[in-house]
């Protein structure tokens, strides 16, 4: 933070020529103001359910002890609770608007419970509704929608965007269920949740959700937890699981979008992938790319095709260098080993994206997503890096502070932290202008060019909508 440390965001604001939007905050919810929406929609049974479930993967696997601000910061706990108060300090941190994520609902989304999971996100879209009622110039709430079938997912998208009134939206991206019932005391035998991918090999087929986003010009937004699942799922330690945990969740996400041909399908479409940041996403384009070269229908076909085995040029090979247990004789009788199996109706494991040239990635990887980072990632610096990117492309960071959690000491240095990597030389004063203004906006500006209308940064907005228009 050289030159900065100790001054609040408001400092580094005055040197920007831009506005600052963050992308990711968060809304600590008083469980008692949702429960009253959760008793108004579905009673007292249900509420009963609600309030037992916690934001834990299970009693096996090792949750926060304590995740909110206290001590000397116990104003910036309230910050997240109370809108009103948060609009106050917002110059004070150098944010000009802030989008308000859930905290509940990143574990709610996920209740195995099918009438509490829709009572529950539905109470709280209805809570932020209410909280967020006259912030809106520089506040925005962000919608939770549960998508254990797509009809749920459409109603409650119809309901949040059209009845609410919400611009923003965060959407369940895995269909979560039990695990195996508990076989002993060793908690490893006992895994907390099995999880599927709700686009990739899914029971359902969610492209009328898809075009229902589209038609309502939401950004489907990904802000998934991996902790719990696999490598995830000590019983004795939160640190050890939460390293990578959002990457995780959002790297599965964005691996199924590509794969089950959700961006071929629908070019119009942004995505977005919350507090994991992007590094993960420079690593799996290029591993994209490193699979389809060598693994793609035309390379398969040429290479890696058990018919084309010469085995005449083997059997040589093993008579003149083989041994005793390595003769020509048994490599004749099972060419192949136990590696042979019957051939796919297909080979062509890029079909439904459609994969045929790298530069189709360009639309189908680096146009519709963007990658949420934290203030203090240095990490951001490979978004921008071409010379790391097998396209040549720069990928697209958004700034998020998450302001209301653990990992945000002092919400009036957030925007102080972010600017250090300027200080460091690991982004340019244009990369920090994308990171904290163009790519935030432009998450949701390229679905709905009106999103903004209403802020205070509306002028500024319809500016850089002007510019990006070819």
């Amino acid at each position: 933070m050289s030159g900065f440390e100790g001054f609040p965001g408001s400092v580094v604001r005055a040197k920007l020529s831009h506005p600052v939007i963050d992308a990711d905050a968060h809304i600590l919810e008083s469980d008692f103001a949702h429960l009253d929406f959760v008793r108004e929609l579905a009673g007292e049974s249900t509420v009963k359910t609600v309030a037992a479930f916690t934001a834990h993967h299970g009693p096996t696997v090792r949750g926060f002890w304590w995740g909110l601000p206290s001590g000397d910061h116990t104003a910036d706990r309230a910050m997240a609770q109370l809108p009103r108060y948060f609009r106050s300090r917002m110059d004070e941190l150098g944010i000009d608007f802030a989008h308000c994520y859930t905290t509940r609902g990143l574990s709610h989304i996920y209740f195995p419970d099918d009438a509490a999971r829709r009572a529950s996100c539905r109470a709280l879209n209805m809570l932020y509704a209410e909280m967020f009622a006259d912030v809106g110039d520089r506040l925005r709430p962000v919608a939770v929608i549960p998508t254990y079938t797509p009809q749920e997912a459409i109603e409650e998208l119809e309901f949040a965007v059209t009845t609410l009134g919400h611009k923003a939206v965060m959407i369940g991206t895995e269909l979560r269920g039990p695990g195996r019932e508990v076989t002993g005391k060793d908690p490893f035998l006992s895994p907390p949740q099995a999880t599927r991918s709700i686009v990739m090999d899914s029971p359902y087929d969610f492209d009328p959700f898809w075009r229902k986003c589209i038609e309502l010009k939401v950004t489907p937004v990904c802000h998934t937890s991996s902790r719990g699942i696999g490598y995830r799922a000590s019983p004795s330690n939160y640190v050890f699981n939460h390293l990578g945990d959002f990457a995780g969740g959002a790297e599965f996400f964005c691996r199924s979008l590509i794969f089950s041909g959700v961006t071929r399908r629908f070019p119009q479409l942004s995505f977005a992938f919350l507090e994991g940041g992007v590094g993960w996403a420079v690593n799996l384009l290029n591993d994209i790319v490193e699979h389809w070269e060598k693994r793609n229908a035309k390379a398969m076909a040429r290479n890696l095709d058990p018919t084309l085995l010469d085995i005449e040029l083997l059997a040589r090979l093993f008579h003149e260098y083989g041994g005793p247990r390595l003769t020509s004789e048994r490599l004749r009788a099972n060419p192949h080993g136990s590696r042979f199996s019957e051939r796919p109706e297909s080979i062509d494991e890029f079909a439904a994206c459609a994969l045929t040239e790298l530069r189709q990635l360009r639309e189908l990887f680096v146009d519709p997503f963007f990658f949420g980072c934290e203030a203090d990632d240095r990490m951001i610096a490979t978004a921008f890096n071409r010379r790391l990117n097998p396209l040549g492309a720069e990928l697209k960071p958004v700034f998020g502070s998450d302001i209301g959690h653990w990992d945000v000491i002092d919400a009036s240095s957030v925007l102080t932290e972010a600017w250090s990597l300027v200080n460091a030389k690991l982004l340019t004063e244009e990369n920090f202008r994308e990171f904290t203004f163009v790519n935030p906006a432009m998450m949701h500006l390229s679905m709905n060019p009106d999103y903004y209308r209403g802020t205070a940064i509306e002028d500024a907005a319809a500016a850089l909508l002007r510019s990006n228009v070819p």
